[in-house]
C-alpha cells in the first residue's frame, strides 16, 4: 500500500473525522467561554478585588523586565474558564444520566398479549 493511500485512509477513518468536528466546535465554544470571563466574570470580579488589574504587575531583575502579572492573569483566567466547563460538564452529564435512567415501557404480559390476540379475532368477526 503506497504512502498517499495509506494517509487517505487514515484520514477518512471515522474518528480523524470526529475529532475535526471536535476541534473546530471547540474552538468556537474557547471563544463563548473566553466571551463569558473576559466580558461576564471578570468585570464582576473586579468590582470584589477593588478592580486590581494583575497584568501591570512586574519585576525588574538586572536589565530585564520581569512582567509575572500576566502570567497571574493568564492563570486566574485558565481557573475560571476550566471552572466554566466543569461546570457546563456536569450540567450535561446530569442531562445523560437522566435520559439513561429514563426506564423503557414494559414489554406486554402474556395477559395482555392473550387480550389483544382475543380483541383482535373479535374485530374480525
Amino acid at each position: 500500500m503506497g504512502f498517499i493511500q495509506e494517509f487517505k485512509d487514515f484520514a477518512m477513518k471515522g474518528n480523524v473525522m470526529d475529532m475535526a468536528v471536535g476541534v473546530i466546535i471547540g474552538g468556537a465554544f474557547g471563544k463563548i467561554v473566553s466571551s463569558l470571563v473576559d466580558d461576564i466574570l471578570m468585570p464582576l470580579i473586579g468590582i470584589f478585588t477593588g478592580g486590581v488589574d494583575f497584568s501591570s504587575l512586574a519585576a525588574t531583575v538586572g536589565n530585564a523586565k520581569v512582567t509575572y502579572g500576566m502570567f497571574v492573569q493568564n492563570v486566574i483566567d485558565f481557573l475560571i474558564i476550566a471552572f466554566c466547563i466543569f461546570v457546563m460538564v456536569k450540567a450535561m452529564n446530569k442531562i445523560i444520566k437522566k435520559r439513561e435512567e429514563t426506564p423503557a415501557p414494559a414489554a406486554p404480559s402474556a395477559e395482555e398479549k392473550l387480550l389483544t390476540e382475543i380483541r383482535d379475532l373479535l374485530k374480525q368477526k
